[in-house]
């Protein structure tokens, strides 16, 4: 890398405070990537893994754009999800099929906040931090409910927003714009026009009526969850007609381009006249490269399609109503796939029933962490994935994409190792699984340990509640410390680099059982002590409804629910052969019977994930044998 740009890699690494993306960059950078190549595969890709930023490398390394120093633009929308998502669907399906496709229909249904601008792909991650931060700031003042009133004309119909809400809505917009130009020096301009939610634009003026008629199956005051939503797009196919390939196309000529079925083309049609009949010149979206296609093994796509989401921000209602038709299946919008918070979010759940006065059932969640990596390579995995000046590296596809950052060294992962990638996947999945269940998860609480915060922050994840509850480290949930196996207290990660890190760990808990108080090689009534006082505090601090998730170790499935049940101790040899048994992610569940004044243990929300080993492979072993 060049002395100036480690240099300026160096000072955006010391602003940034979002190092997530920092680790993204630092994981692409020890593959040997360029900085700034590494940026703007980050840039395209949403900032979301490394592994997809650098497919994305991978897929375009024959892009004659690769080294151009061009920037993506980026639009701030406001984003309807929920009921009146559905109900914009079934308008938008509707409309196409009775009145042919409107211009309307290249983008996803949005109300613009902040029309595109260009950000530096070095300083893409501060929008992102622009977004959360004015996002914070406007929660408790968004409006629940945005009032929208239809408005028809001979070339537009749409909803226009109450004064008084988009206002509000104004506000916000330019709170970012102004954070925006602070935080990643760009020039953002927010729309201070009639805010609208555009359903038909550019249509034939005979349609106008079906139109009219077909809007007015969608209530403007259905329930619905807004989300602010960061978008990216290429700045240099802006008024590009977007092709979908329906087919693989193995190109004949060196001038032709290669498809894969679902490949998206940007096409100019003012660069087709000197083109032969039935073929069109075009560019892929997934290699950046450029060549002759056949036009009928393709559709039109719509513009949005070829868009990238970063960063979104739900605005949680104050109060709403669940739909009649829960069940219906949740689709794709206009090929964008929107993540929205459905009707079974436990959010909206939870708004529901606290609008109702309904009582939620107070329940306590176990669980143990998803799959360690020293678990799956030994105890040596550490001297496996060191370079030889100390640098971490991936040396197998489970092995994480990076590490955290700490500051007592990468060699303190060994008595604190993190997740491997199917344990991340595991928790995820588990988090979803909750989510579809409905289940309404308050407060979570964690050990230190690095391996059950990443499983809570992805459970949470997968809960889409991972803005809105913070994790609470407890040192009293940690593990029997006599099965340590070198004998003392590991070397946790601080808060302040957990938080580093991007986990969402709650700086203003204080911990029941102080991580000094851990004694080492501690016996087993010191042990089963520590936890019954530990649980009985967390339950006494948390006396509203909800779930209460523990996210431990598998000793923590029987030490913290033995004395919520009102049980004995097990004998430790008995609580040892017990252990053994449970498997990653493993959970028990106790409800509440508050009319008897006691808790009982039941059947957890979700089932856990069973699944086969996978031994290591190398081909030269056996393929080439004779």
């Amino acid at each position: 890398m060049a002395v100036a740009e480690t240099q300026l890699y160096s000072k955006v690494l010391n602003k940034v405070k979002n190092r997530s993306t920092c680790a993204l960059l630092e994981s692409l950078l020890s593959m040997g990537f360029p900085a700034h190549i590494a940026q703007k595969a980050l840039a395209a890709t949403g900032h979301k893994t490394a592994d997809e930023a650098s497919k994305w490398l991978h897929s375009h390394c024959n892009d004659p754009s690769l080294d151009d120093p061009i920037p993506q633009e980026y639009a701030l929308y406001l984003c309807p999800t929920g009921p009146l998502h559905d109900k914009l669907q079934e308008f938008w399906n509707e409309s196409k099929n009775q009145c042919a496709r409107n211009k309307a229909h290249e983008i996803f249904p949005h109300i613009t906040l902040c029309d595109f601008f260009t950000c530096e792909d070095r300083k893409v991650e501060f929008l992102h931090e622009a977004l959360k931060k004015v996002g914070d700031r406007f929660l408790n003042l968004f409006p629940p409910a945005i009032s929208l009133s239809l408005h028809s004309s001979v070339s537009y119909l749409g909803f226009f927003i109450n004064d008084a809400h988009a206002n509000v809505i104004k506000e916000f917009a330019v709170a970012f714009a102004t954070e925006a130009s602070i935080l990643a020096d760009c020039r953002v301009k927010p729309c201070t026009k009639q805010l609208h939610l555009t359903l038909a634009h550019k249509f034939y003026p005979h349609h106008q009526k079906t139109l009219e008629q077909l809007a007015k199956s969608i209530s403007p005051g259905q329930s619905c969850q807004w989300t602010a939503a960061l978008y990216s797009r290429d700045m240099r196919f802006v008024n590009y007609q977007i092709l979908q390939a329906l087919f693989q196309y193995k190109p004949q000529n060196i001038d032709e381009l290669m498809l894969n079925t679902g490949d998206l083309i940007y096409v100019d049609r003012s660069q087709q006249s000197d083109v032969s009949d039935g073929w069109v010149i075009g560019t892929s979206h997934r290699t950046g490269c450029r060549g002759f296609l056949p036009e009928n093994y393709t559709e039109k796509a719509n513009e949005s399609d070829t868009w990238v989401k970063h960063r979104e921000y739900t605005f949680t209602p104050a109060s709403g109503l669940l739909p009649k038709n829960e069940n219906e299946p949740r689709r794709k919008l206009n090929g964008e796939v929107h993540i929205p918070v459905m009707t079974k979010s436990v959010t909206q759940t939870l708004a529901f029933q606290l609008s109702q006065a309904i009582a939620l059932r107070r329940g306590l969640l176990v669980m143990r962490h998803g799959e360690r990596v020293d678990h799956v390579f030994g105890k040596s995995w550490i001297q496996q994935c060191l370079t030889a000046d100390g640098k971490y590296h991936r040396a197998d596809l489970n092995f994480p994409a990076s590490l955290p950052k700490r500051r007592d060294g990468i060699k303190h992962f060994e008595y604190d190792p993190p997740l491997s990638c199917c344990g991340v996947f595991q928790s995820r999945l588990v988090g979803e699984a909750l989510l579809e269940k409905q289940e309404a998860v308050s407060r979570v609480y964690c050990s230190p340990a690095l391996r059950c915060i990443q499983t809570a922050q992805h459970v949470l994840e997968g809960l889409k509640l991972e803005q809105k509850i913070k994790i609470r480290v407890e040192p009293g949930l940690f593990e029997w410390t006599k099965w340590e196996a070198n004998k003392i207290i590991p070397s946790f990660m601080a808060l302040t680099e957990l938080t580093e890190a991007t986990y969402n760990i709650d700086p203003s808990y204080r911990c029941t059982f102080p991580l000094s108080s851990l004694v080492p090689s501690e016996s087993y009534e010191e042990y089963v002590s520590r936890c019954s006082a530990v649980i009985k505090q967390i339950l006494s601090d948390c006396t509203s409804n909800g779930i209460i998730l523990i996210v431990g170790h598998g000793s923590s499935l029987d030490s913290f629910t033995r004395p919520v049940l009102g049980l004995p101790a097990r004998d430790s040899n008995d609580f040892a052969s017990l252990v053994r048994k449970i498997p990653s992610l493993g959970m028990c569940f106790c409800e509440e019977l508050k009319e008897e004044n006691r808790w009982q243990m039941i059947n957890p929300p979700v089932k856990t994930l069973t699944h086969g080993s996978n031994a290591a492979f190398n081909w030269r072993n056996g393929i080439l044998d004779s």
